[in-house]
């Protein structure tokens, strides 16, 4: 049997795209606060979710975004093999105080650190919180409704 140049295409979008799909619909959403702008964050607090992140999107909404919450308070780093987005981390203390902001690039393997230890990670659309004005001392509210991860 052979399929057509669309059929074939539809196939391998599909293959692609529904493991993220599938992802992205399991992991809990929270609803946060930088300022006045509303953020829907998804939340990563598991090894398995944070390990995926937003790999294999290749769209997120400017609202949308994804919290990393780790068990330990560290000098955590992120990098994106296999994440098609441009994004923006900001590391962020126990409280939800940005430390440091880093802009990241798609399929690069460079380390992006917190410039010191950081209980959450929040990664938005490339450039979001420097169009917003937002750098290191703004708090990002919402992050105590989020439960120590497992």
């Amino acid at each position: 049997m052979r399929l057509s140049a669309p059929a074939l295409f539809a196939l391998l979008y599909l293959t692609v795209s529904l493991p993220a799909v599938a992802q992205q619909a399991q992991l809990p959403m929270v609803e946060l606060f930088a300022g006045m702008h509303r953020i829907e964050a998804e939340v990563a607090a598991h090894p398995e979710s944070r390990q995926i992140g937003l790999m294999q999107r290749s769209f997120m909404a400017p609202q949308r975004g994804m919290l990393f919450v780790f068990p330990d308070l560290a000098k955590h780093c992120m990098w994106m093999r296999n994440t098609l987005l441009p994004l923006s981390v900001a590391f962020l203390d126990e409280k939800g105080v940005i430390i440091n902001v880093e802009d990241m690039q798609p399929k690069t393997e460079v380390n992006h650190c917190a410039m010191r230890p950081a209980r959450y990670a929040l990664e938005m659309n490339l450039g979001w919180f420097r169009s917003r004005g937002f750098a290191s001392g703004l708090a990002i509210s919402g992050v105590e409704k989020v439960g120590a991860p497992r």
